[in-house]
């Protein structure tokens, strides 16, 4: 899939908005796996809160201000629909598990890095950036299993669908180009929430880089620089790149500094991803798609609106505000001439401009004055 990687250079300037303390990455001053320890010695020791305090913490910082902005009800990344009516909401507490015996029941604690793997210790039990309040029925269902792309052979559990009803799925990972190398199962979030994972994962893999090597999972490759297999490495890297830093994570990350006094680097510097892993990014920078490459986004700079021009049929165009917002999502766009769509109503400001066909990506830049 091609990747302009201008994108995260462009996203850094959502750091302008993210709080982050002034000095805080001044150490940040090297390239590939030097860099990923001078992170880690910037994000480390943290004040662990302990395993039981996140309950609290969910209570106030994991609300649903982003969809349906309703103020009192859980944002939940495996049943959070963004474009609809969610299958179910949990209200902080009052919800929580307690027992359950099929999705939309009660919510608990997911961790996003299995704490099996790191056999329940602390400070990882605890650590707010992996934990998320999600259904507790997805929550099990999940399991320890990877994060990967669901190709095939969905696997049935009883007291729930597959997908799920927002559309996560468990199956077997797709095996094929830069994901192969491990075909058993995997679980795939919906894309909204792709890119919240990565970045929980190169957080963790950064902050416990001197412990990685004692852990055995299958995600992982027993070193403790690229730490992650290729596949899921990619994997990662492609959620990172498809769906950029959001407004929940800015908030969230600002949250958890105030909570545990560390932060999450690829939040704030969604750059540093490829500045660690400059080889595989420049992989992924491989055109498998050329036919989104003959495209053409003007005038540039604008006002008001713009055009899209392309010999491709487009499925989807999306607008990102500097923040990660989403501003406008057009859904099979119409041309409004021979090979040419418009997209109108911008106010003043910088732009990443999501252009999608059938067979890949791309993102372009846009300001209007």
């Amino acid at each position: 899939m091609k990747k302009n990687f201008t994108l995260l250079l462009l996203l850094t300037l959502s750091y302008s908005f993210s709080q982050i303390p002034t000095g805080y990455y001044d150490t940040a001053t090297g390239s590939g796996y030097t860099l990923k320890t001078q992170l880690y010695n910037i994000i480390t020791n943290h004040n662990d809160q302990g395993y039981d305090a996140f309950d609290a913490f969910t209570a106030t910082n994991d609300l649903d201000l982003y969809y349906e902005n309703d103020n009192s009800t859980i944002l939940d990344i495996y049943s959070e629909n963004p474009t609809g009516i969610d299958p179910y909401n949990y209200t902080p507490v009052i919800d929580e598990c307690g027992n359950y015996n099929g999705e939309g029941v009660c919510y608990n604690k997911e961790h996003v890095i299995p704490q099996s793997i790191f056999n329940q210790n602390a400070p990882m039990r605890g650590d707010a950036h992996h934990l998320l309040p999600t259904d507790g029925r997805v929550n099990g269902f999940r399991s320890n299993h990877p994060f990967g792309y669901v190709g095939a052979n969905l696997v049935s559990q009883s007291g729930i669908t597959n997908p799920t009803r927002n559309g996560s799925k468990l199956g077997n990972n797709i095996n094929t180009g830069l994901f192969s190398g491990y075909s058993n199962t995997v679980f795939e979030p919906i894309d909204e929430f792709k890119g919240d994972i990565a970045r929980i994962y190169f957080y963790f893999i950064t902050r416990y880089e001197t412990q990685v090597t004692n852990w055995n999972y299958d995600m992982f490759n027993g070193t403790s620089d690229q730490v992650l297999t290729d596949t899921f490495l990619y994997t990662l890297l492609n959620w990172h790149f498809n769906d950029p830093v959001s407004q929940k994570e800015i908030d969230r990350n600002n949250a958890i500094y105030t909570y545990q006094n560390n932060r999450n680097p690829f939040i704030d510097h969604p750059e540093y991803v490829c500045q660690i892993y400059n080889s595989q990014c420049a992989t992924l920078n491989t055109p498998d798609f050329a036919s989104v490459e003959n495209i053409t986004v003007y005038p540039n700079p604008t006002i008001n609106e713009f055009y899209i021009s392309t010999t491709t049929t487009l499925k989807s165009i999306i607008i990102y505000n500097v923040n990660g917002q989403i501003i406008q999502k057009i859904e099979q766009p119409n041309t409004i001439s021979n090979e040419t769509y418009q997209v109108s109503n911008l106010s003043s400001g910088f732009y990443l401009v999501e252009i999608a066909s059938d067979n890949g990506k791309i993102i372009k830049k846009i300001i209007v004055n």
